[in-house]
């Protein structure tokens, strides 16, 4: 009689903890469906802010800024993106400083950096004491084509595609203190860009 009695409890303890965890596997699955659906429904998150940079508003491709020569002499497919920096009449210290934190920015995409070549535009020629200041082994320096200008518009760091669009663009900050966080944006807009470009 003990004996059944012992039984019964167990089996029904066995039972009991079945339910439980099969509860639990339950829950693990359907809440995060449900908390999905309603971040959805209720507009949790801003949805339309994905990128750090300005987005352009017209279309412009490098034959119209005069840096075709940038992918021209590629074959289709081995395009790669560029981060391409505008730089000043006169590049001086923080000039300089953007330079070699866009280095940096480029070194964090680590297994991604095969995908992007840095660009330099100059505008003036650079000294021997300013070449010895930066990275240069990373950089493809370059000039505009013939008379060709970048618009105004068009802030002096901006990305383009292995199609040959500019599609965002970054206004470098006042301050070096700054430089850091400028960097990190720049990064995070490659990182989407990347991640859902299957080109490049």
């Amino acid at each position: 009689m003990d004996s059944s009695d012992n039984l019964s409890q167990e089996q029904s303890e066995q039972r009991r903890k079945s339910r439980r965890s099969f509860i639990f596997v339950c829950l693990a699955f359907i809440v995060p469906i449900i908390l999905a659906k309603m971040a959805l429904e209720q507009q949790w998150f801003n949805y339309g802010v994905t990128n750090q940079g300005q987005l352009l508003d017209k279309e412009l491709h490098l034959k119209d800024l005069g840096l075709n020569q940038l992918h021209d002499k590629l074959p289709e497919g081995q395009k790669p993106w560029l981060l391409v920096y505008n730089l000043p009449s006169k590049c001086e210290q923080q000039c300089i400083q953007l330079f070699n934190g866009l280095s940096n920015t480029y070194i964090a995409l680590g297994k991604d950096m095969k995908r992007v070549n840095l660009v330099g535009v100059l505008n003036s020629e650079l000294s021997e004491q300013q070449y010895s200041t930066i990275d240069i082994k990373r950089w493809t320096m370059t000039t505009l084509a013939g008379h060709a200008q970048l618009p105004q518009e068009l802030a002096p760091v901006f990305v383009v595609d292995p199609l040959g669009n500019v599609v965002v663009s970054h206004q470098p900050p006042a301050s070096a203190d700054e430089l850091p966080s400028f960097g990190k944006s720049i990064l995070a807009d490659f990182k989407v860009l990347l991640k859902l470009s299957r080109i490049g």
